[in-house]
């Protein structure tokens, strides 16, 4: 479950960065092209893309730890 997760959320932020590269760089907002502009299905991408963030924060830290060798961080 726990690669499920995290695989998942690399995923989804990678998706999250690619749209607003678009965005930023084309104005092209690619989520809202494919599923409208903030219907419930882009907003729910768009929060999933937000929380896979924080998951992913988390999990890159805890691997850290958890492989620590005896570094500061």
């Amino acid at each position: 479950m726990y690669k499920f997760l995290k695989n998942a959320s690399y995923i989804l932020v990678l998706l999250g960065a690619l749209n607003w590269g678009l965005v930023g760089l084309f104005g092209f907002d690619l989520f809202a092209y494919l599923f409208g502009i903030m219907t419930p299905v882009t907003r729910i991408l768009y929060a999933l893309v937000g929380l896979s963030a924080l998951v992913s924060a988390v999990t890159m830290y805890s691997e850290h730890v958890d492989e620590c060798c005896g570094c500061e961080y």
